[in-house]
């Protein structure tokens, strides 16, 4: 049997693994969304979720890879207890890998659309409506779209088609520590614009007011409450493998929670640090801070065209964007190519042609759903937002549920949690906080359910 792969280094573990929570999740859906619901109060629930839900899921997963040495398709069939049926949800965590990837490839191809309209000048001169027609014109137009979408998934798929070390781990080192430096940057220039203070403000001081209420005055915290709990496992990829697979290929010399722990706090940071781009350039130049998912393509541009060497600042952020979304798409086809080659036994290479044509088929609908197919609707939904519904709301909540019970029942039924603890404590670091295993077993689970149920309810309210 063929050794599997491991990584080259600790700091190429802790930056892959960040990789693939740092994406779109922080530099895109987290802005427009604290901007949505009413900025610092709502920050303070989702580090709440982070804290509570999210890390100590994050080192079950990784316990799981780890324990197993295989993807999720296989995983759960080598620990569970004979006779038991946990290795059916593989199929499941397999196909949101899929379902991730059938949106994402296409917004990412929009980010490396943007670096170029941006650095040639494309927007200079242009209004705020001239950007908004702009970026229409993008999104009606798939024969440009398939292009950089496609882009997307060869350069994903190049990367991974050299190996673990050789290529996602080299490639996710390079794309982070830029990334991290043009975070930097750009932060300091948002922050010292004239103006920036209010933007501050609203990200930073708590207003309760705007997280429970709409500007309509409707109440909304169960609707806030969901979207930051949705939010906290989103960021972390968490309930699909996409962890796991990291897991699988770390030695057993530093305890799980520890580097949990690290990836949480650079994911975080990011995050964090995008809004401090965002909401002082924002407020800077005038622009709403709830502008929803056209924050990025409409509303940004626009501050870009106000600012100083407005060109230059643009460019930056989208290829910082664009690092970011790529960090995911490598770490996410990593974990799809594992899933293959465990399960089926085919090499890499086979493996990256087979996915290479089944990843662009995917995500068409979801590309033309935004032009010739912009009139399909499924539960009031486009086809876009309805595969985002899908994981965002449904495979990660639940799929981060069934990680808890599988390492927090008893291993009759389970892995258990004293295997799990075993494998978790393993080496030097921090140890999982073992006498909190009734909550993760009960209150978590529960917690989770019950908010996934009341967003369906506020999702689906307006239409019953």
């Amino acid at each position: 049997m063929k050794e599997r792969e491991t990584f080259a280094s600790r700091l190429g573990f802790v930056l892959i693994s960040a990789g693939c929570a740092i994406g779109l999740g922080n530099v895109w859906r987290f802005p427009y969304i604290v901007g949505q619901y009413g900025g610092a109060a709502f920050v303070l629930i989702y580090l709440v979720f982070l804290v509570a839900m999210g890390l100590p899921i994050m080192a079950m997963e990784y316990a799981v890879g780890r324990a197993s040495r295989k993807s999720i398709t296989m995983s759960f069939q080598v620990l569970e207890p004979k006779g038991t049926k946990w290795h059916w949800y593989g199929w499941f965590g397999m196909a949101g890998n899929y379902l991730l990837m059938m949106f994402y490839t296409t917004i990412a191809g929009w980010l490396l659309m943007y670096f170029f309209k941006i650095a040639a000048g494309q927007f200079e001169g242009l209004d705020q409506a001239g950007v908004a027609g702009a970026y229409s014109a993008m999104v009606a137009d798939p024969s440009i779209q398939v292009i950089f979408m496609a882009i997307v998934v060869v350069l994903g798929m190049v990367i991974c088609s050299r190996g673990l070390q050789n290529g996602v781990e080299k490639a996710n080192k390079f794309m982070m520590l830029c990334l991290l430096c043009l975070l930097v940057v750009l932060a300091i220039r948002a922050v010292t614009l004239d103006g920036a203070v209010e933007g501050l403000k609203f990200y930073l001081v708590p207003n309760f007011h705007n997280l429970m209420y709409n500007a309509q005055g409707g109440f909304r915290l169960g609707e806030a409450i969901y979207a930051a709990m949705g939010q906290a496992f989103f960021t972390l990829s968490l309930g699909i493998g996409a962890m796991a697979i990291f897991g699988s290929y770390i030695g057993k010399d530093r305890r799980l929670f520890g580097e949990t722990i690290s990836v949480g706090i650079l994911d975080t940071c990011v995050a964090f640090v995008s809004g401090l781009i965002i909401f002082p350039s924002a407020f800077a130049f005038g622009v709403n801070p709830d502008s929803g998912s056209n924050l990025i393509f409409v509303t940004l541009p626009n501050v870009f065209n106000a600012m100083p060497g407005g060109r230059l600042w643009g460019a930056l952020f989208f290829v910082f964007l664009f690092f970011a979304a790529l960090s995911t798409v490598t770490a996410v086809f990593e974990n799809i190519l594992a899933c293959w080659m465990d399960k089926w036994g085919i090499s890499r290479r086979k493996a990256v042609l087979a996915n290479l044509v089944l990843i662009f088929l995917l995500s068409l609908p979801c590309l033309l759903g935004n032009n010739l197919w912009s009139g399909a609707k499924i539960l009031g939904m486009g086809i876009m937002d309805f595969e985002d519904f899908l994981v965002s709301n449904n495979l990660l909540p639940l799929g981060s549920v069934i990680y808890l019970l599988f390492c927090c029942l008893s291993k009759k039924v389970a892995w258990g949690f004293d295997n799990f603890l075993a494998e978790a404590d393993q080496g030097k670091g921090i140890r999982f906080p073992a006498k909190l295993r009734m909550y993760f077993t009960v209150v978590v689970p529960i917690i989770v359910l019950i908010i996934f149920v009341m967003g369906y309810v506020d999702k689906f309210k307006a239409t019953v």
